[in-house]
């Protein structure tokens, strides 16, 4: 049963109300991923420009997607520079996820790349954003500094000396929580108390907590540590689980 879920446009309202939103990552560069993980009731996808083979072309078309089935598209940009920041959000994108913000220099960056008034957004208005010349110049402006999501991920050693400065910063609607790469920096033990460190600075900031969870159990002590933003699996792996289960159920006609 398809999810009854709220406009896309509100994605970045429900994050400041510290709703449960649900999403996962899309590493198939097209458009038939985001709508078909948008249709079943995802609140939102992650269009993963820096681990997988996007270009500014297929993250177009997956945004379009995205935007057919009514679910919100973040883009994990590649690199955390204003101009990747503007190549999404110009084809649609919701808002960004943005790798390795580690200093609040960094964050006054993409937070300011995110937004015209207050920030330094380059504007167009024959862009989806701009609904193609469709909206007027008032109309996009404030939609877009309304709606639009930017997210730090926090997954370096050196930011976890400066979560507090990070998180005063304005614009800045969340963090996500980089286990991976702060277990490759810290192991294991040690990332765990630099989660516990990051939850608690997002909790004295008000600011939302997102993370990618493997299981129940780790949603379930995730959302004990203030997490309220939750991130499963990806389409390749949906994709490799329910072929590998249909191979397992019709490789054998006696089984049948």
């Amino acid at each position: 049963m398809t999810r009854v879920r709220p406009a896309a446009t509100e994605f970045r309202s429900r994050l400041a109300r510290k709703e449960h939103v649900l999403g996962t990552f899309i590493k198939t560069p097209s458009s038939h991923a985001t709508e078909i993980i948008g249709s079943v009731g995802y609140d939102f996808v992650i269009i993963d420009q820096e681990h997988a083979p996007f270009d500014r072309g297929t993250i177009d078309l997956a945004c379009l997607g995205a935007r057919a089935s009514g679910t919100a598209a973040l883009v994990r940009v590649a690199e955390p520079t204003a101009a990747s920041i503007l190549s999404v959000l110009d084809v649609g994108a919701t808002g960004v996820l943005v790798p390795h913000v580690d200093c609040a220099e960094k964050a006054r960056m993409i937070a300011g790349a995110c937004r015209y008034r207050g920030g330094h957004r380059g504007f167009s208005n024959t862009t989806r954003a701009g609904d193609f010349g469709g909206a007027t110049f008032a109309d996009h402006i404030r939609s877009q500094d309304a709606q639009t999501t930017c997210i730090a991920m926090i997954e370096d050693e050196a930011a976890l000396d400066q979560l507090d400065e990070i998180a005063a910063v304005e614009g800045l609607d969340a963090f996500f929580i980089g286990r991976g790469d702060l277990t490759a920096a810290l192991g294991m033990e040690r990332m765990e108390d630099a989660v516990r460190h990051i939850t608690a600075a997002a909790r004295k900031a008000g600011m939302t907590a997102m993370v990618l969870v493997s299981s129940k159990a780790d949603a379930r002590a995730m959302r004990e540590l203030g997490a309220t933003a939750f991130v499963v699996s990806n389409d390749q792996n949906f994709l490799k689980s329910a072929a590998a289960a249909a191979l397992q159920d019709y490789s054998d006609p006696a089984a049948w």
